[in-house]
């Protein structure tokens, strides 16, 4: 591990270290290795892509779960195919991550077969970022539209008491030609709640207009705002889009409701036991030309001054981090125990 120049001394440790490293303390905390790595691997993938808060930082909370058991590190998921095109895993209360892993291979089959395919997940858990599983399905070639829900932190408009949460919802999609051309990974909340969570750990405020406290008041103080709810992006649409994602996620996995869900930090309750849902669609089976007109419309998207496709920032992240590694600050790389050299 190398140390950043400058005069505040920072860690920095490349992406292969910030897998080994997550890998060891989820087997530390309990997991075993079965239900560590394909989480490990997908904080590996979070800092690889700059998104900080699903990375490193959210280790802590990993091995905080583990350890009071809101995470089963020993769980066996099991799938099962009651349809040809249905595909269910129970995740035993185990990570997200290798429940999965388990399901994907029968998901790809079975689009391919099908036209289209529907995985659900029940007893499951944070799946972090949801983005990175509908590239994997576009890498297979095709389109993903994936759904996570989540705690309940939003209310409706006009409402208090927070009833779904800030439900994920992702879309894969491939270029007709065995690479992904774009990934679209947005919440139904004007910003993700780790983002909230990361900046009351730093003890920073929060824009205006992210969340309201409990009375139902806009708030810059993310520990209120973590108290109250959290707002949904476009007003009435975005709560309209957590209502589609808690209906896929939550209602047709069989997984409980957002308000039913213990929280995905602190310990309190016992295991979240949410759900997922990944729809797979091969463009093959519906109509000739899918690449082209896929690469017809992003060009009308990069062509104008300023525009960008969804997921061009994650992918020009890649780039540094892969040659760089990535930077602690002095915080995360006590609580990870992490020494610089």
């Amino acid at each position: 591990m190398a140390t950043a120049k400058g005069t505040a001394m920072a860690t920095r440790i490349s992406l292969e270290e910030v897998e080994a490293l997550a890998l060891r303390k989820l087997q530390e905390a309990g997991a075993e290795e079965a239900q560590a790595r394909p989480v490990a691997r997908s904080i590996r993938l979070a800092e690889r892509d700059g998104v900080r808060s699903h990375g490193l930082m959210y280790l802590p909370v990993y091995v905080e779960h583990l350890t009071c058991g809101k995470v089963n590190g020993q769980a066996k998921p099991q799938l099962s195919r009651p349809r040809a095109g249905a595909l269910v895993v129970d995740a035993a209360f185990g990570f997200a991550h290798p429940a999965i892993d388990l399901g994907f291979p029968a998901l790809v089959e079975a689009a391919r077969s099908c036209g289209i395919a529907a995985l659900t997940l029940r007893r499951s858990y944070n799946c972090g970022i949801l983005g990175h599983h509908a590239e994997r399905i576009a890498e297979a070639g095709l389109i993903g539209l994936c759904f996570t829900h989540a705690p309940a932190s939003i209310a409706p408009l006009g409402g208090r008491v927070p009833v779904i949460g800030t439900n994920p919802f992702a879309l894969g999609v491939p270029d007709g030609h065995g690479r992904v051309r774009l990934v679209l990974d947005q919440s139904a909340s004007v910003v993700a709640k780790s983002e909230v969570i990361l900046r009351a750990r730093r003890g920073e405020t929060i824009p205006e207009g992210w969340a309201l406290d409990a009375a139902g008041r806009p708030t810059t103080d993310p520990a209120a705002a973590l108290k109250g709810t959290m707002l949904p992006a476009g007003g009435a649409k975005g709560f309209g889009a957590g209502l589609l994602v808690e209906v896929l996620a939550s209602a047709l996995s069989g997984a409980v409701s957002s308000r039913e869900a213990s929280p995905f930090s602190g310990p309190v309750g016992g295991p979240p036991g949410t759900g997922q849902c990944f729809i797979a669609i091969d463009p093959d089976a519906f109509a000739p030309g899918f690449g082209e007109r896929i690469a017809t419309l992003a060009e009308a998207i990069e062509a104008q001054d300023g525009a960008r496709l969804p997921g061009t920032r994650r992918r020009e992240a890649q780039g540094r981090t892969t040659t760089d590694g990535v930077e602690l600050d002095d915080d995360l790389a006590l609580r990870l125990q992490i020494k610089e050299n």
